[in-house]
């Protein structure tokens, strides 16, 4: 489920809020400003952390008192105004993405200056000025490359708000540029020297821009969502040799047979570096063939969505919005009137508009007036039952038809009909409807839902003609809204019993207040996406806590595989008795684990520990009867009982690991083996997965899949086969761990599933048992109008062209 703009921005003061934008657009830039600063607020706070973790060990290494003494002088500006800092950044950040508007300074110098202008643009600049401008250029270039493709695509999208050409890379408000820039000024405020900046702008680079491809496609996902150029795909430009046709083609016609000026149609390839990801996409297409309007109605019949390159413009334009009485939408109503109209002629479009068995009432006679019309419908409306439990049994858009048409010729004589518009208006709504309740389980809260809500819609549909072809009608969204809280690919813990609550009153709403205002639609649907935000920014803490354990797992993980090896090291290379080595393997172990969780592998303490393993090697090589060495002992035992051992557990191992020959007077080696076994470990059950068996050989399809999925960004959806009928379950892969190969999973509400490797899923996806979730499939309503339109295709015998097209 990817979070819109709706339901994400909050209100956001500063240079954002007096942006020279559209208020469209300014909704759009604060979505965006709270999502990157939500996603940065951790980042952020590592990069000061882990600066100061840097300063740290370089003080301790230095090679005089007098660098020392400048590093800890900068560690202490750090701790006093590193509180600065991530404020600093963010307003940054938002102004880049105020200046939306500005013009763009081009990054090539200009090729009509004389050598006098040239002369006097000379100035004297600071080494350390050079230093930070290579730095951070080279920041820039190298993710900038990695996030190449996305960032190319948000471009395109920033132009769209921009209302101007696509941007460059380098000027993307929200890239890697931008972000360098934003740092550089962020750092200012900490007042720090050169060589320190030049180490917090490499922090950053590991801890912030780590993960910045998946905020720019994020950033890409939210605007196509939101109607900004939806399905988006940067291609290379292929020109064709054939010349273009002009004109608007017959329905039914194959896409292709007129995009002679566009790019090749091609499926997205993985984006490069971390975050690659192969997703069937529609492509960007440029229709210099006909009109614009005409293009884009042609496109609605082809895929549900399409973005448009008009030939006179010069950036890309988004045919997701406008009004019913909007020209544009005239062609792409024409051509679905045809195409229905064929449809009709054809042996099962009776059962297809219909439930089965229900036959598709008769409408033919004199058609009233609009006016008698809605007012009938308001009639048929007000009779809808509200509150919980008001729909008693499934009701189709055919018996609403029937019904309609009953109280018309009740009150107008028995010649009363419909015209044929408000006809075709109800066999797509019975055909939209029947989609729409194959994604939906049947008898939850959300089916009964939706069965109060058909007069309503049936009443906006015949009121705005262009609601089939309009993706954000209010209508339209609401009934999404509703239609994906029952959605079969949840599970029964997915449910939200407040959100159930927030549906049926918004539905109840629109029942009793909807007299053909869309605001009514609006309002209802705020509602919802209210609550929404709530549910996300729970889900998102929670989530977040389910990663942090699981990077905990995985840091304990490393560390235990870490001391193991170490202690591998030493026995092989001392080989002291067996009954040390076992000692060392087990207790001894979790000492090496514990400091390396806490002080890490660069510290001092680790070193000393190394030290004493070395010596607890040395010490117990020797011939049995010598001298216990007693400086050892105690520091051993002391170590033992840092890490939960009994004292006199810990005196056990102390004298067996610091005596020649590692025997004891005191205690049996029988008596502290039955003490280690009856004891629980550091991280007992936590590594597990290292002691297991290697898997078995992957296949050549199962290896493909694993090595996609070690490229995948995290909160990729997944789609998880049951059962033998083919029920799913959608879930996200929260986290997932390159070193320990396991993977996080969480359900929309963000309560972990389970975790499981990514060998296994890749074995599932191998055996179709498990599917990426692609963008796609976003929402529900716009998968149940695609279906719709390949339905009509069928009927129509374009079946095997819509099969050629992407679903």
């Amino acid at each position: 489920m990817v979070t819109s703009a709706s339901s994400s921005s909050t209100h956001v003061h500063g240079p954002l809020a007096q942006a020279p934008v559209s208020a469209r657009a300014r909704r759009l830039l604060e979505a965006l400003y709270t999502q990157y600063a939500q996603g940065l607020a951790d980042p952020l706070k590592l990069t000061l952390v882990t600066l100061e973790r840097e300063l740290f060990s370089h003080a301790e290494r230095a090679r005089n008192s007098q660098i020392q003494a400048d590093l800890y002088a900068e560690m202490q500006r750090l701790r006093e105004r590193g509180e600065r800092f991530a404020p600093r950044f963010l307003e940054a950040l938002q102004q880049e993405l105020a200046s939306l508007c500005e013009p763009r300074r081009s990054s090539a110098p200009s090729q009509d200056t004389g050598n006098s202008q040239a002369f006097h643009a000379l100035t004297l600049v600071e080494d350390t000025e050079i230093d930070r401008d290579i730095v951070l250029n080279e920041i820039a270039r190298r993710e900038a490359s990695r996030c190449n493709t996305q960032l190319q695509l948000l471009g395109q999208r920033f132009g769209v708000l921009a209302a101007a050409p696509a941007f460059e890379p380098e000027h993307v408000p929200l890239g890697p540029h931008a972000a360098c820039r934003v740092l550089r000024e962020a750092g200012d405020v900490l007042g720090l020297a050169l060589d320190t900046q030049l180490m917090l702008y490499r922090v950053f680079e590991r801890q912030g821009l780590e993960r910045y491809l998946e905020l720019i496609e994020r950033a890409n996902i939210l605007l196509a969502h939101e109607g900004v150029l939806p399905g988006l795909v940067y291609l290379p430009y292929l020109a064709k040799p054939n010349a273009p046709r002009r004109g608007a083609r017959p329905p039914g016609q194959e896409r292709g047979a007129d995009t002679a000026a566009a790019p090749a149609q091609a499926a997205q390839a993985g984006t490069p570096g971390r975050g690659g990801q192969a997703h069937a996409q529609r492509p960007l297409t440029s229709w210099s063939g006909q009109a614009p309007q005409a293009a884009w109605g042609s496109a609605m019949l082809g895929d549900g969505r399409a973005d448009v390159l008009p030939a006179a413009g010069g950036h890309l334009a988004d045919p997701g919005q406008g009004s019913a009485n909007d020209d544009r939408f005239a062609p792409a109503l024409t051509a679905l009137h045809d195409m229905l109209g064929s449809a009709r002629q054809q042996p099962g479009f009776t059962q297809a508009g219909s439930k089965p068995g229900v036959a598709r009432p008769s409408s033919a006679g004199v058609p009233v007036q609009a006016q008698a019309l809605h007012q009938t419908l308001g009639t048929l409306q007000s009779r809808t039952p509200v509150g919980e439990g008001a729909a008693h049994g499934p009701r189709s858009i055919a018996d609403v038809q029937q019904e309609l048409l009953r109280m018309l010729r009740a009150e107008h004589g028995p010649q009363a009909g419909l015209s044929a518009q408000d006809t075709d208006t109800f066999d797509l709504l019975g055909l939209l409807y029947n989609e729409i309740d194959r994604e939906v389980r049947g008898g939850t809260s959300a089916a009964e839902l939706l069965v109060r809500l058909q007069v309503p819609v049936v009443r906006a549909a015949l009121q705005d003609r262009a609601f089939f072809v309009r993706d954000q009608h209010p209508a339209r969204e609401l009934l999404n809204a509703v239609a994906e809280s029952g959605a079969t690919w949840l599970a029964e813990d997915d449910t939200d019993p407040q959100l159930l609550l927030k549906l049926g009153s918004a539905v109840d709403k629109v029942v009793t207040e909807y007299q053909g205002d869309e605001a009514v639609f609006e309002a209802a649907n705020q509602e919802i996406q209210t609550h929404y935000r709530a549910q996300a920014r729970k889900a998102e803490v929670a989530e977040r806590r389910h990663v942090e354990a699981a990077r905990g797992k995985e840091r304990l993980e490393m560390a235990k595989r870490l001391a193991g090896d170490s202690i591998e090291h030493v026995c092989a290379e001392r080989a002291p008795p067996k009954f040390v080595q076992t000692l060392l393997k087990q207790a001894w172990s979790d000492v090496l684990t514990l400091t390396l969780l806490r002080q890490g592998e660069q510290s001092e303490e680790w070193a000393e520990r190394q030290q004493a393993t070395d010596r607890i090697a040395e010490v117990t090589c020797q011939p049995a009867g010598g001298p216990p060495d007693i400086a050892l002992g105690g520091e051993v035992e002391s170590a033992l009982l840092q890490v939960g051992y009994h004292r006199d557990e810990a005196g056990a191992i102390a004298r067996r690991l610091s005596t020649p020959g590692g025997e004891d007077d005191v205690t049996s080696r029988t008596e502290l083996t039955a003490k280690l076994k009856a004891r629980s470990r550091l991280g007992e059950g936590e590594g597990e997965a290292a002691r297991k068996p290697a898997p078995p050989t992957r296949s050549a399809s199962e290896e493909s899949h694993y090595r996609a999925l070690r490229t995948l960004p995290f909160g990729t959806w997944f789609e998880f086969v049951t059962n033998q009928q083919g029920d799913v379950r959608r879930q996200r892969l929260s986290w997932y761990s390159l070193i320990t190969d396991n993977a996080l999973f969480v359900n929309p509400r963000g309560q972990k599933i389970g975790e499981q490797s990514l060998d296994s899923l890749a074995r599932l996806m191998a055996s179709g048992q498990a599917r990426i979730v692609t963008e796609e499939k976003g929402r529900l309503i716009d998968r149940a109008w695609q279906a719709t339109v390949r339905a009509l295709r069928s009927l129509t015998g374009g079946g095997r062209a819509a099969q050629e097209q992407p679903a």
